[in-house]
């Protein structure tokens, strides 16, 4: 397990429009995808069935757009710095989500995280966004792209 980065609240927001980082390499294969797809009760053939997501025109199966979207916490690990004195903090949502290109099952999947904006909404709680993409090796098209946003909370001095 990797630990989260941290840093105090003033390094954070120096790094407004600086890439925080690329993961290293993630394997998204078809015991992670079925896994998904029992946990979501998404079946859908082109998932789970190699034949038909073939009849489909597809090499094989694909991962869910939605299980490529949640591995953006796995990804971001290290890479994506939270304060120091953190005392909590939540996702607050995504925005522009956009699945460019299906992930087939047997490839690998890694993220590029860049901080878009940092600031204070209210005393001692700060949103963050930040701008990600989620590459497959070997293709030069992204898997997809969106804004992630974050509310974290610190002591007020």
């Amino acid at each position: 397990m990797t630990l989260q980065k941290t840093a105090p609240v003033a390094e954070i927001a120096a790094l407004i429009g600086q890439e925080l980082g690329v993961s290293e390499w993630f394997l998204v294969d078809q015991p992670r995808i079925d896994q998904f797809a029992d946990a979501t009760a998404d079946f859908n053939s082109i998932h789970v069935d190699p034949e038909a997501a073939r009849a489909w025109g597809l090499e094989g199966t694909i991962a869910h757009g939605f299980l490529t979207l949640s591995m953006i916490l796995k990804l971001q690990e290290g890479l994506v710095p939270i304060p120091d004195n953190l005392t909590s903090g939540y996702n607050y949502g995504l925005e522009k989500v956009r699945f460019l290109s299906p992930v087939p099952c047997g490839k690998r999947i890694r993220g590029r995280f860049t901080l878009s904006d940092f600031r204070e909404k209210e005393p001692g709680a700060w949103r963050t966004t930040v701008d990600t993409l989620i590459e497959i090796e070997g293709q030069e098209k992204p898997a997809l792209s969106c804004q992630w946003l974050s509310v974290i909370y610190v002591p007020v001095n």
